[in-house]
C-alpha cells in the first residue's frame, strides 16, 4: 500500500490495515478548490495536517464543506517538496491513545500545496490568484511564534525584513511581508473581505499577526509603494479581521514507532525527513486524541461550520482567556519548566519526564499553584479540569513519541507569554513577585540547559532556538563545579524584558533565579540536588 491518489484505489487493503480512507471523490474536491478557493492555510507542518486539516476533512466527510485547503509553507520549503508533493498531497493521522490503541485515517482535505519561495513568480502568481478569489474566506497560520517576529532581542529588524520594507511588496521575504502584499492584491480585486486566522500558541496570537502586517504595510507606504487606501482596507475591520484564537493538541515529532507500525500494516514508504532547516516530519502524523481550538467569530465573508466539527466559536475575551489560560498556566509553561530540566537530566521522552519525582512537583508548583493562583476562568472550558488532565492524562501518555529535546526549540521566544505573563501579573497584585519559587527554578532550570552538559556531565546539542548563539556567548566563561565562575554573566539575560516581558531584578526574582543557578553549576549531580532542596 502506497500513500498516494494511486494508492488509496486499493480500498480492501487500507480497509484490512485497519486505515480509514476518505469517504469523498478527492478529485473532485481538488477540482473546486483549485477554481474557487474557499480557505488558505501557511505553515504546513505537523499540527496543521493532523488539526485543522482533520477538521477540513470531517467537514467534507459529513457534507458541511465543499472545497479542501490549500497549503502554504514560507520557511521550510523542503517540506512541500519531500512530503506534500511525494505523497500527493495526502496525510496519514495516527491518533495515540494512553491505553495503546491508535486511529487510523487518510486526510484528503490537503487540496494544494504551494512552496512560497522568495523570488518564485509561479508560486507568488498562484498565491495571488487566490487571495484575489471572492470566495476566499478564511487565511489560517501555524508558522510558529517566530514567524511573527520582525526584530531580534535588540529589537532590531531582522535583515530580510529590512530589505523587504525596502524593496516594497514585489518579492518578500518572511510571512508577514508576504500577507502584506498579498493583502495589498486583494484589496485592488475590490477591496474583498476577508478573515486571517492565527492559529499559534501565543496570547493576542491575531493581534501580533495583525501588528506585523500593518507594520510593514507602513513602511511601504511611508516608501510609496501603497496608498493609504491599502492601509485603511486592512485597518477596516468590517473588511479585514485577524480573528484571535486558542489551539491546543499535542503533536510531537513522527515516531520510528509509528512508522515501523505502520509498515508491518502494509504502508510502504513511511521514511521520516529530516530536512535541511531540521523539520522532522513525515508522510504520517502522530498526535494525542485531546485537542482544543477556540477561535473569535469574526469573520466577513463568511466561514466553514467549524463548529460542527468541535471548535469552538465564541467572543474575543472568551478566546483570550483560554488562550490565557492555556499558553500562561495550564499547559505552556509545564513544558517550558520540565522541557530544559529533562534534557538536563537525561531523559528523551516526555513521558518519562513527568515520571521523576522531582518533576511531578516542579509541575504542580509551577502550574496548579503559582499559575493557577492568577487564572481567569473562561467559563466555556475549566481551568482545574484542563490542567488535571495535561499533568495526569496527556503528559503521561508513554505511547505519544514526545521529547523534550523538541519542546525546548525556540524557549528564548516563549519565555515573555509563558511565564512573562504570570510573572507580570504578581507584580501587578503584590507589587513584586519575590514569593515566586516554581517559575525561577524553571527559569535558571533553562539556563543551565544553555551550557549543553547533562548533570552527569555528558554533552549535548541544544535544540534550535534563534538565541542559541547570542545567550552561550554570555555564558561561555560559567564552568560546571566552579559556582564562582558565575558573576554578572545572567544580568543581561534576566533584565532583558524582550525575553521575559519585564525587567526580572526589577520583579524581584532576578537574583533568587541568580542563586538557583549557582547551585546548578557546583557540579555534576547539582542540578539533582538544587531541585530537592528548593522543592523539599
Amino acid at each position: 500500500m502506497k500513500l498516494t491518489l494511486t494508492g488509496i484505489k486499493d480500498i480492501h487493503a487500507w480497509q484490512e490495515a485497519g486505515i480509514a480512507l476518505p469517504e469523498y471523490d478527492i478529485a473532485a474536491l481538488r477540482k473546486r478548490t483549485a477554481e474557487k478557493p474557499a480557505w488558505v492555510h501557511f505553515g504546513a507542518g505537523n499540527i496543521f495536517r493532523i488539526f485543522i486539516g482533520g477538521i477540513a476533512d470531517q467537514l467534507i466527510r459529513e457534507g458541511k464543506l465543499d472545497t479542501g485547503i490549500v497549503c502554504t509553507e514560507t520557511f521550510d520549503f523542503e517540506v512541500v517538496s519531500g512530503i506534500y508533493n511525494r505523497y500527493d498531497n495526502l496525510a496519514l493521522a495516527v491518533t495515540l491513545y494512553g491505553d495503546g490503541s491508535s486511529d487510523k485515517r487518510v486526510i484528503g482535505s490537503l487540496s494544494e500545496s504551494i512552496a512560497a519561495v522568495p523570488g518564485d513568480a509561479k508560486a507568488r502568481e498562484r498565491l495571488r490568484e487566490v487571495f484575489t478569489a471572492e470566495s476566499l474566506q478564511m487565511v489560517s497560520f501555524t508558522i510558529t511564534e517566530k514567524g511573527y517576529t520582525l526584530r531580534d532581542a535588540r529589537g532590531e529588524l531582522f535583515p530580510h525584513v529590512k530589505k523587504e520594507m525596502e524593496s516594497g511588496p514585489a518579492c518578500t521575504y518572511s510571512a508577514p511581508g508576504l500577507i502584506a502584499s498579498l493583502l495589498k492584491e486583494r484589496y485592488e480585486a475590490g477591496e474583498l473581505p476577508l478573515a486571517l486566522v492565527s492559529m499559534d500558541n501565543l496570547s493576542h496570537n491575531g493581534e501580533k499577526l495583525r501588528s506585523a502586517v500593518l507594520e510593514v504595510l507602513g513602511e511601504w507606504e511611508k516608501r510609496g509603494y501603497i496608498t493609504a487606501d491599502v492601509m485603511r482596507y486592512v485597518q477596516d475591520e468590517s473588511k479585514v479581521t485577524f480573528p484571535w484564537t486558542m489551539i491546543d493538541k499535542i503533536t510531537p515529532r513522527p515516531s520510528e514507532d509509528v512508522q515501523h507500525m505502520l509498515e508491518k500494516l502494509g504502508v510502504e514508504d513511511m521514511d521520516i525527513l529530516i530536512t535541511q532547516k531540521q523539520t522532522y516530519i513525515a508522510p504520517f502524523v502522530n498526535a494525542e486524541h485531546p485537542q482544543y481550538l477556540v477561535i473569535e467569530d469574526r469573520f466577513p465573508n463568511g466561514r466553514p461550520p467549524l463548529e460542527d466539527a468541535g471548535v469552538y466559536m465564541t467572543d474575543r475575551d472568551t478566546v483570550n482567556a483560554c488562550e490565557r489560560m492555556k499558553v500562561t498556566v495550564c499547559l505552556n509553561p509545564l513544558h517550558t519548566a520540565l522541557a530544559p530540566y529533562g534534557c538536563v537530566l537525561g531523559y528523551t521522552r516526555f513521558s518519562d519526564v513527568m515520571r521523576d519525582a522531582e518533576m511531578q512537583k516542579l509541575v504542580e508548583l509551577v502550574g496548579p499553584q503559582e499559575g493557577m493562583a492568577v487564572v481567569k476562568d473562561p467559563g466555556i472550558l475549566s481551568p482545574q479540569a484542563f490542567i488535571e488532565e495535561c499533568i495526569h492524562v496527556r503528559f503521561p501518555n508513554e505511547y505519544i513519541p514526545d521529547t523534550p529535546q523538541r519542546i525546548v526549540v525556540d524557549t528564548s521566544q516563549m519565555l515573555a507569554v509563558r511565564f512573562g505573563e504570570t510573572i507580570k501579573e504578581y507584580v501587578s497584585r503584590y507589587g513584586s513577585a519575590s514569593c515566586l519559587k516554581g517559575i525561577p527554578l524553571a527559569i535558571a532550570g533553562w539556563l543551565r540547559y544553555l551550557l549543553a552538559v547533562t548533570d552527569d556531565g555528558a554533552a549535548y546539542a541544544l535544540s534550535p532556538d534563534p538565541m542559541n548563539a547570542e545567550l552561550q556567548e554570555k555564558l561561555k566563561d560559567i564552568v560546571i563545579g566552579n559556582p564562582d565562575s558565575l558573576k554578572d554573566q545572567l544580568r543581561d539575560i534576566l533584565s532583558n524584558e524582550v525575553i521575559f516581558g519585564s525587567n526580572l531584578y526589577d520583579a524581584g526574582i532576578g537574583a533568587k533565579i541568580e542563586e538557583m543557578f549557582r547551585d546548578e553549576i557546583r557540579g555534576y549531580g547539582a542540578v539533582r540536588e538544587t531541585l530537592k532542596k528548593y522543592l523539599g
